[in-house]
């Protein structure tokens, strides 16, 4: 075979293989993408009944009453079944409907749609790609460059501040620490002036998106965690890891009173060099000062991506006073 053709050759199969390849990759990164389902009793432990009306039943709430539909804090809005992220300010506009409207989502694999023709019309619904959660629906009334308008209720979507996606410059700053059981976590951090948000969720492990049954198994290798945004004005960083270890026994291993497991650990995730020089210099510090009886066991690592947790889990102490010592 002449050189030039063997040449030819090996070009047309590397593109072709190389870039199914690609391809597959691509698909691949959505593997973790697994339906979550439940029965109607399960979704209704954690859903309040205007939630699962909506959610499960594929109801619509009444107009200008969702507290979605007029925020224009900056951040994610997640599914409030199943906490996969949605859409973003950064998607969202004021399109006088009354529920909250978005130019496009999150990701185009986080949602599903079909065609809708119940009360007599023909529309195209929106769906939780993950749980078949009912978001709302998609018209094509929307803003450039989409076109496009996803109306989407209140209450299918839970909400976490995100400054970094403001329009305007900021100076808040994140901080990720986990200390055992993230409810209680989240409850002290949540009483420091100078913190904006407190967010439960999980970081640290192998699988992408797990739900809160996954990480209680030990095997997905996250740490239980509360990611938060704080004003350095008002409080500092090493304020912070200050209250960090007050808050917890950080010289026992993957474990913190009766929780037992690799979930529970100490951990301290950090966002830039300082925050890490900040952090082990602390970490020093209180193993010198005779404050524990035994060494600290706290691990540092640099902060990986953030999966945020069910909405039943936000703010717990707030949901259930009384619960867990609150």
């Amino acid at each position: 075979m002449p050189l030039k053709l063997i040449f030819t050759f090996t070009l047309l199969y590397v593109f072709f293989f190389s870039g199914n390849a690609a391809e597959e990759k691509y698909q691949g990164d959505y593997s973790y993408m697994k339906k979550i389902t439940k029965t109607d009793e399960e979704w209704k432990r954690h859903l309040s009944p205007e939630q699962f009306m909506i959610t499960r039943q594929r109801g619509t709430e009444n107009p200008f009453c969702g507290m979605m539909h007029d925020n224009k804090k900056p951040g994610i809005y997640y599914c409030i079944c199943c906490a996969l992220p949605l859409f973003t300010s950064k998607q969202k506009f004021i399109s006088g409907t009354g529920w909250p409207s978005f130019f496009s989502p999150y990701n185009e694999k986080h949602i599903n749609t079909r065609i809708d023709t119940s009360h007599g019309m023909t529309r195209t619904e929106v769906m939780c790609a993950r749980c078949d959660a009912h978001l709302g629906h998609v018209f094509s009334d929307g803003p450039k460059p989409t076109g496009l308008r996803y109306c989407i209720n209140s209450d299918a979507l839970s909400f976490m501040q995100d400054s970094s996606l403001s329009e305007e410059k900021t100076d808040i700053r994140k901080a990720t620490f986990g200390a055992g059981c993230f409810w209680h976590v989240e409850a002290d951090f949540a009483k420091i002036k100078g913190v904006v948000s407190t967010s439960a969720g999980f970081m640290g492990g192998k699988t992408q998106f797990p739900t809160y049954e996954e990480v209680c198994t030990g095997k997905t290798g996250h740490a239980e965690i509360v990611h938060l945004e704080y004003d350095p004005k008002v409080v500092s960083y090493e304020q912070l890891l200050d209250a960090f270890w007050k808050m917890h026994d950080p010289t026992t291993p993957n474990r913190q009173g009766p929780d037992k497991g690799t979930q529970y650990r100490s951990v301290i995730f950090f966002h830039d060099k300082d925050q890490e020089k900040a952090a082990n210099a602390s970490k020093d510090k209180m193993d010198k000062s005779g404050t524990f009886k035994d060494p600290i066991v706290t691990e540092i690592h640099s902060a990986a991506e953030f999966y945020r947790a069910e909405d039943y889990h936000q703010h717990y102490a707030d949901k259930h006073p009384g619960a867990c010592g609150f």
